[in-house]
């Protein structure tokens, strides 16, 4: 009889744990999918700033300065091996199209070419899809974290290896200003 019971409860502690482990592993692929979808609006990011930077090119060819500024932060941002310095990359490469949409400002031929003004919109549309795409992506690792920090999962968290996710920051104060795209 007491055998049985050993049995039992070892069972129910086997099955718990796979119950956890499980969530886990769910919570963790959904954090993984939501920063796919942050990277696939990314990469439509980083393919529009070659155009958009050949076109400011042609109207403000004396500010390489600003044009060369972009396309460094480009570089890095497509660069970036992990999540962390991909954040850190977005805000520099975000900071430096502000820079450039300044630099826009002076320049009223440009304002009104319409391969600049489709470029715009697509920037303006991409630039909302990341937001709305990270805002996905830190709902997903607050759940996420926030399992493997309590109790008891954590216990299940730590012995499978599972640790936390970083959430998409924007640690530069600079950065955190949007790129104006208005025209």
């Amino acid at each position: 009889m007491e055998t049985i019971i050993v049995i039992a409860v070892i069972a129910v502690l086997v099955v718990w744990v796979i119950g956890i482990y499980n969530g886990l592993v769910k919570l963790r692929n959904h954090v993984k999918n939501a920063w796919a979808q942050i990277d696939v609006q990314l990469k439509r990011r980083h393919d529009l700033i070659p155009n958009l930077v050949e076109t400011v090119k042609g109207y403000a060819s004396h500010e390489k300065n600003t044009l060369q500024g972009v396309i460094e932060a480009r570089s890095k941002a497509v660069a970036a091996p992990d999540v962390a310095q991909q954040v850190q990359a977005e805000g520099e490469l975000s900071a430096a199209l502000g820079r450039l949409m300044v630099v826009v400002e002076q320049y009223p031929d440009l304002k009104a070419n319409q391969n600049f003004l489709s470029l715009q919109e697509e920037l303006t549309s991409t630039e909302n899809r990341i937001g709305f795409s990270r805002q996905n992506y830190n709902d997903n690792v607050m759940r996420f974290n926030t399992r493997i920090q309590s109790f008891p999962s954590n216990v299940v968290a730590n012995s499978f290896g599972f640790h936390e996710e970083p959430f998409f920051e924007v640690k530069d104060e600079a950065a955190r200003q949007a790129p104006e795209v208005k025209f």
